[in-house]
């Protein structure tokens, strides 16, 4: 927030700096950030659940973030999603009771060419079967 002078605008980015360093935005960190900015808390609460890449829950220890753009939705991104869900026993946006696995969905992850394509803790993983992803899930989930 000093390095934008406390400014309003700086909303957004602020908001990006506290959830890369606590991982989530949980309340006190929001209302923080709108007092010290100076802008109403309704605001701050309309940007953090507006964007998708914002979350107000802690992540799992890992992340599967399945995208379901058109090119890998097209080649059964679909698939994928319904294999984690089963699997995970959770729907997209959720964390395993554990703690232990996060899933997501992207609208496009920029591999169109991979398609379909899975995020793994941030690794692109392109042409992937669900039999690939539950593989990575099943070594995930006994750590």
């Amino acid at each position: 927030m000093r390095k934008n002078g406390f400014a309003r605008h700086a909303l957004i980015e602020t908001l990006h700096t506290v959830q890369s360093s606590f991982g989530f935005l949980d309340d006190d960190a929001i209302r923080f950030v709108a007092l010290s900015l100076h802008v109403p808390l309704s605001q701050a609460y309309g940007v953090a659940t507006f964007y998708h890449y914002f979350t107000l829950k802690p992540p799992g220890k890992h992340t599967v973030t399945v995208c379901a753009g058109t090119a890998c939705y097209i080649k059964g991104a679909d698939k994928l999603i319904a294999a984690a869900e089963k699997r995970l026993g959770i729907t997209p946006g959720q964390t395993t009771p554990d703690g232990q696995i996060s899933l997501m969905t992207a609208r496009c992850v920029g591999a169109c060419s991979r398609a379909p394509v899975v995020l793994c803790d941030g690794e692109v993983a392109g042409e992937i079967t669900s039999e690939q992803m539950l593989e990575q899930l099943e070594r995930w989930a006994v750590e």
